[in-house]
């Protein structure tokens, strides 16, 4: 069907519509995929430029098995240039789950009757914190229902909580943020809250789709969503996160969709996203989706690889919601970011097993359960970096600035070494013997590997100075 250009504006303007249904639709069916254009194009994202949306629909046509393995060899690449071998880590902690929207796909839909409704108390979220930290935590992103009780006031006010405990050496030091999609002053009240990266999920980027799956509360409104992180830009709050629900639609569409996002911040305000997601469909209480559109394995290994060339400078975060062994695989092609240890059910953390089976039942299933010791010992043991590291959030690399040093490839000259440092820390204050041995030995090999005599001659002081009992030493 044809969309009316009045009513989906898809010119770049401030806090305007930018999707186009018929434009994404079009470059889908009419780009043309050839082994010379899409070894063209992967080249371009090698050379850390941006792909345009042909550019990406290229990728995407290309269904020669022999030109998807190319793609995902050249994601791989990419991310070992500008990332290195570091996964940076983090947890969700879910505050609460009331929601006044009537989603299909989810279990706090307001019409879901088995879902217990609770919202964590002051002392809950600081216990819950504790025990974060206890296992070595230095990253938490808090996730809420869309309701009128989840104010940013009252976001402002956990932010606050959170930083604020302190166990042993442990401590939070970048808190997230999964909520409602807020008006400019919301977005100024928990920028000075200090918070990280504000996540607003788009879900589907088709309009009329986006409306099937809808049905009440603030969330249908499709254009509110869409702009809502152009609100946080004009609040000032540059690091923000978008994502599709990947099964809610044509997977080829929402990458599209993802890519033209991308372009409107880059147009309107100069700066990506910080962060992209794919979450997609698991099962979960009281869902009801178009089966027709769930995504394979073999499919969500293609589109991962596709985003991580289509837009080279920005982290991509894969949750507990997929497996151990999907997990393996796309931190090969692009995923920086992961979750360990996670529990989604309300008051999960501080809660014993005999205690777990009467709490309420989590938003969606996550399929990967292992701890965050576990996840840890197993990245070690292939080699790769595991990081809490926090410092360009601390150091204001955040948004523009964090651009000039992301799409040049030089944010890897701080992510390395500061990298090591976390990592330094949890060896110190929260790994077994074994997992220790084995870590110590892949940093020996990172700093080997290191160019930058004076780097390399401060990285090894800082690292003796953890040793001794000194925290938060970054670069």
């Amino acid at each position: 069907m044809k969309f009316n250009p009045e009513q989906y504006k898809i010119k770049d303007q401030r806090m305007e519509p930018f999707i186009d249904p018929d434009e994404i639709w079009d470059y889908i069916n009419n780009t043309k995929s050839t082994k010379e254009r899409v070894r063209e194009v992967i080249a371009k994202s090698l050379s850390k430029k941006r792909l345009s949306l042909e550019d990406t629909a290229v990728l995407i046509n290309a269904t020669d098995p022999e030109l998807i393995e190319e793609i995902k060899q050249g994601a791989k690449d990419l991310k070992t240039k500008i990332y290195g071998n570091r996964i940076v880590l983090f947890a969700p902690l879910y505050v609460g789950n009331k929601c006044t929207n009537n989603c299909k796909y989810c279990g706090f839909r307001t019409t879901n009757k088995d879902a217990v409704r609770k919202t964590l108390s002051n002392n809950e979220l600081i216990s819950e914190v504790e025990a974060l930290e206890d296992n070595g935590q230095k990253r938490l992103i808090l996730v809420y229902g869309e309701h009128r009780d989840y104010s940013p006031e009252y976001i402002a006010e956990n932010v606050k909580t959170v930083y604020g405990v302190k166990k042993g050496n442990g401590e939070i030091r970048r808190v997230n943020i999964n909520a409602a999609p807020l008006d400019i002053e919301g977005f100024k009240t928990v920028k000075d809250a200090g918070i990280g990266t504000y996540q607003v999920f788009q879900e589907t980027y088709h309009p009329e789709e986006y409306k099937k799956y809808h049905l009440g509360g603030k969330k249908k409104d499709f254009n509110y969503r869409l702009t809502s992180l152009d609100r946080a830009q004009e609040a000032g709050l540059d690091d923000v996160g978008i994502g599709a629900l990947f099964g809610l639609y044509d997977w080829r569409y929402e990458v599209l969709g993802m890519v033209r996002h991308t372009n409107h911040f880059e147009a309107c305000y100069n700066v990506g996203p910080h962060t992209l997601s794919f979450p997609r469909i698991k099962d979960a209480s009281s869902i009801d989706v178009n089966p027709d559109y769930l995504v394979s394995d073999e499919e969500f290994v293609r589109l991962i690889a596709i985003l991580r060339l289509a837009v080279p400078y920005t982290g991509m975060i894969l949750t507990a919601r997929e497996s151990a062994d999907v997990r393996r695989e796309v931190m090969e092609f692009g995923v920086s970011q992961i979750d360990g240890g996670t529990k989604l059910e309300l008051g999960a953390y501080h809660q014993s097993q005999n205690e777990e089976q009467n709490l309420n039942k989590e938003q969606f299933a996550i399929s990967d359960d292992r701890s965050l010791a576990e996840i840890i010992d197993e990245l070690i043991e292939n080699e790769y970096l595991p990081s809490f590291c926090t410092a360009c959030y601390r150091l204001g690399r955040t948004g523009e600035h964090f651009m000039e040093f992301s799409v040049p490839g030089f944010i890897k000259r701080f992510c390395t070494p500061n990298a090591i440092l976390t990592l330094a820390e949890y060896l110190q204050d929260y790994a077994n013997e074994e997992t220790a041995k084995k870590a110590w030995r892949v940093i020996d090999k990172e700093i080997k590997a290191m160019d930058n005599e004076k780097v390399v001659s401060q990285l090894k002081e800082r690292i003796e100075k953890i040793k001794n009992g000194e925290r938060d030493l970054y670069f």
